[in-house]
């Protein structure tokens, strides 16, 4: 069921709250939609929020949910969302509840996907300033190319040292040399990124032994003469 704007504690162009107070309103909605669709009570989310070590007591979780609370730490935010079972973004931008919200001041209202999208740093028009995210996005998709490409080379395997009738021999021997040049692909494609991060510098994230032996055996390497992404 969606979310009109007036659920999310304004009525109407003319007394709309100022942009802050629409933040928090739009947030207190959602923990108070999120929290009865669990059957919680406000007694319940406290409990939950103290369990995780961030104590937040019913009657501001109530004081909150009805306007009253005059503000609304960002670390209240990640504690409610985890104590809701739900992501922080989806307190603020709660996609599928609320069709608009006002990104920031005095920009006109934009669909709350599209600033979820803003918020997270998917919206791909950021401009430079965002290497590093694109740069540990595009490691991430790497990283799972790898494993997906090493997956499917082991099944080719098996299927070619033990026929299973339903694939030829040249066929699995076939898709066994493709999967390994995807594996080596990605390995490139890892190790390019990683360079641009060290670059950059940041610290590329973990591998497991065996990929990083493989992938970090020249840690110096110029980004630039790999620039086959």
């Amino acid at each position: 069921m969606t979310q009109h704007d007036s659920d999310a504690g304004y009525d109407d162009e003319e007394d709309a709250p100022e942009w802050v107070d629409q933040v928090m309103a739009t947030v207190a909605a959602e923990v108070r939609r999120r929290r009865k669709e669990l059957r919680m009570s406000a007694q319940d989310l406290a409990d939950a929020c103290a369990e995780l070590g961030h104590l937040i007591p019913r009657n501001v979780i109530a004081n909150m949910e009805s306007g009253r609370r005059a503000n609304l730490p960002l670390v209240d935010v990640m504690v409610l969302a985890k104590a809701l079972n739900t992501a922080p973004i989806c307190l603020i931008y709660p996609v599928g509840y609320i069709d608009d919200v006002q990104q920031l001041p005095l920009q006109d209202p934009t669909d709350t996907w599209t600033a979820l999208a803003w918020f997270t740093g998917e919206d791909r028009e950021l401009g430079a300033d965002d290497d590093m995210l694109r740069n540990f996005r595009d490691h991430h998709a790497a990283q799972e190319d790898v494993t997906a490409a090493q997956q499917g080379e082991i099944r080719a395997r098996l299927e070619v040292d033990h026929p299973s009738g339903t694939v030829s021999k040249a066929e699995a021997l076939r898709a066994q040399a493709r999967y390994t040049q995807q594996a080596e692909r990605a390995k490139r494609d890892l190790r390019t990124i990683r360079a641009f991060i060290r670059e950059d510098g940041g610290t590329p994230p973990v591998l497991w032994p065996d990929l990083a032996a493989e992938v970090d055996t020249d840690p110096d390497t110029n980004p630039t003469e790999e620039n086959d992404l």
